[in-house]
């Protein structure tokens, strides 16, 4: 059984490495042969679907997805981007000690599905590729769980083992000890050697550049030469009257695109926004509108009316800031050959408006038009602008109307916060006093708060599942039963014990080496939670054999459980950031293996003389 156990452990590694299946697939195989050979039972087989640390996961990736749906990861990519001016150097060393410092009090898993997102949009931003930051963020996340005990699993295990053998556990921070050192060897590794040792992969996940999409449509349709914005006075004629009382748009041909309320003692009763003013939308005194039209007939409705003029930011950021949120955004449609729109002469404005939109700029063969009512041909461009749900609508009842570019991408990269990018935080933050203080068990923290990022609209459903990496979900969970199988068959022990008992012999430094290489050895293929499990009662007992302290030896345990620097499968972190990053199991092999060796030789000079034997 242990000889059949190996090769399919050896097969299945074999198979990540050539890397003609993707990892779930492979993962898949692995769990399917260790059934059909005997080795694990059907419940075991399955076990990993069941997993809390596979919920977790998907879970996380969900809050992941809120923070950067209501803007806070294009905030800290931008000013990620700042810190770092135009030094990519510079930006990795920030986000790698970021993930690093952050793991130390919110789960691996957690930090890189936060930090995920906003790395990838700094990459872009900043003029590299994210293949060349998400690895430094996954190995920091890793090395960053050594900060506190409460970290990283093993951590804990480690300590708990001591308490079980009669001994002091560890303290919250003393494993900072070992911990800081290697977060900053981390550092300055992935600043003078693991970056150059990066593949450069062109994913297809670059995030919509609004400045430039914004520039484009203001060339396009020419943008700036219609929109003002006009105060309510308190002498003018709107005042307190509906806008279907005036019928602005055949009297004066503008369209009112956003009304926002100023008054104090208004405030106190409706939205500061109104973004889609309708008929029976009421003007109250110090009402800012924003309009679009002509300026003779601009001029005509600021007389009539007694309205006063306010002066507009440059268009680009007038646009962005005042007519796009998380919320609402803009986009471009262009009519497509087949459409039944095509020759059809059509009031545009009336016609989107049937689906929520509004019609902003129409332009033909790269020319404005501003005629409102067309006979609409193929190739004819509209800016439009609504909800992001209501483009996407758009987009699906209407075959053969093209929506240009990602309204979905660009809403991630608005940076404006609104009341929901403060649940979508404070369901983060839920989650990590939750798991901080232990109040409930880590899977349900994840769970609760990403109940909350769904129930509040933070992130809809229908985007909630599109935001899960799959791949990762599916290959961790089929990937946790070999952890069981090299535990059932006897296989991990066997190994394990003869070389703890050949090495201790000879010299303690060299037993502190064996039991770094194997703890290691085993975290490239199963859980570090697994790993730490196996390894710590064996260090114990050879510890105590030959009558060392047993303390180095757990804090070696932890650390090297910590080193799934070789392999995509070794961590979840690591398997989180792979189609991503657009990574081969080869990669994490070239970059990972010179860290490991040097945490390697760090550790068996530093251990000995923090926790003497």
């Amino acid at each position: 059984m242990i000889y059949l156990m190996l090769t399919i452990l050896i097969i299945t590694i074999g198979l990540f490495v050539w890397g003609k299946f993707t990892p779930d697939i492979v993962a898949l195989i692995s769990m399917l042969s260790l059934f059909l050979t005997g080795i694990l039972d059907t419940k075991e087989t399955l076990s990993g679907f069941s997993n809390p640390t596979v919920i977790m996961i998907a879970a996380l990736f969900i809050i992941g997805e809120g923070i950067a749906q209501t803007g806070w990861t294009a905030l800290a990519g931008k000013k990620f981007v700042e810190w770092a001016g135009k030094s990519v150097p510079k930006l990795l060393v920030i986000i790698t000690l970021g993930a690093g410092v952050l793991s130390g009090f919110v789960s691996n898993t957690g930090t890189v599905a936060t930090l995920m997102p906003l790395t990838i949009s700094s990459a872009w931003s900043i003029g590299t590729l994210p293949s060349k930051m998400l690895m430094p963020v996954a190995f920091g996340s890793n090395t960053g769980g050594l900060l506190t005990l409460t970290g990283t699993p093993p951590n804990i295990i480690a300590s708990n083992a001591l308490v079980e053998a009669g001994f002091d556990g560890f303290s919250f921070f003393e494993i900072a000890l070992i911990g800081l050192p290697l977060l900053i060897v981390a550092l300055l590794y992935f600043r003078y050697i693991g970056y150059n040792l990066l593949p450069e992969n062109k994913t297809n996940n670059k995030p919509v550049n609004i400045e430039s999409t914004l520039h484009n449509w203001i060339e396009a349709y020419k943008v700036h030469n219609g929109y003002y914005r006009l105060r309510v006075r308190s002498i003018s004629p709107l005042l307190n009257t509906k806008i279907d009382t005036w019928n602005l748009e055949k009297n004066f041909n503008i369209s009112i695109i956003r009304i926002k309320r100023r008054h104090p003692s208004v405030l106190k009763k409706v939205p500061q926004f109104i973004e889609f003013p309708d008929t029976n939308t009421e003007f109250l005194y110090h009402d800012i509108i924003t309009v679009k039209g002509e300026t003779e007939d601009i001029n005509r409705l600021m007389i009539t009316f007694r309205l006063g003029l306010l002066p507009l930011e440059p268009i680009t950021d007038e646009l962005k800031n005042n007519l796009i949120n998380q919320e609402v955004g803009m986009t471009e449609v262009i009519v497509n050959p087949n459409s039944m729109l095509v020759g059809r002469k059509y009031n545009l404005s009336k016609y989107f408006n049937r689906f929520n939109l509004q019609l902003l700029a129409i332009s033909r063969n790269k020319q404005p038009i501003l005629d409102k009512e067309i006979t609409v041909k193929s190739g004819d461009a509209f800016l439009i602008r609504g909800t992001w749900e209501h483009i996407e609508d758009l987009k699906k009842q209407h075959e053969n109307l093209v929506i240009i570019g990602s309204p979905e991408g660009m809403a991630k990269n608005v940076e404006n916060l609104n009341y929901k990018s403060f649940i979508a935080l404070g369901a983060l933050m839920l989650m990590i006093i939750f798991m901080v203080f232990k109040i409930v068990p880590g899977s349900i923290a994840a769970l609760l708060s990403a109940g909350v990022v769904l129930l509040t609209g933070c992130v809809p459903i229908s985007k909630a599942y599109k935001g899960i990496s799959w791949t990762s979900v599916v290959m961790i969970a089929a990937m946790i039963p070999m952890g069981i199988a090299l535990q059932k068959t006897g296989t991990a022990q066997l190994i394990a014990s003869g070389l703890v008992e050949y090495l201790g012999a000879i010299h303690p430094i060299l037993l502190l080496g064996g039991v770094f290489l194997l703890t290691t050895t085993f975290s490239q293929v199963i859980n570090n939670s697994a790993t730490a499990v196996l390894m710590a009662p064996i260090a114990i007992l050879a510890a105590s054999s030959l009558n060392l302290s047993p303390e180095p030896f757990m804090i070696v345990v932890a650390i090297s459980a910590s080193t799934a620097f070789l392999t995509p499968i070794g961590t979840t972190t690591n398997a989180m950031v792979m189609t991503a990053g657009g990574y081969k199991f080869m990669n994490y092999l070239k970059v990972g293996a010179p860290l490991l060796f040097i945490f390697f030789i760090i550790s068996l000079i530093l251990v000995p003389i923090i926790w003497p034997f």
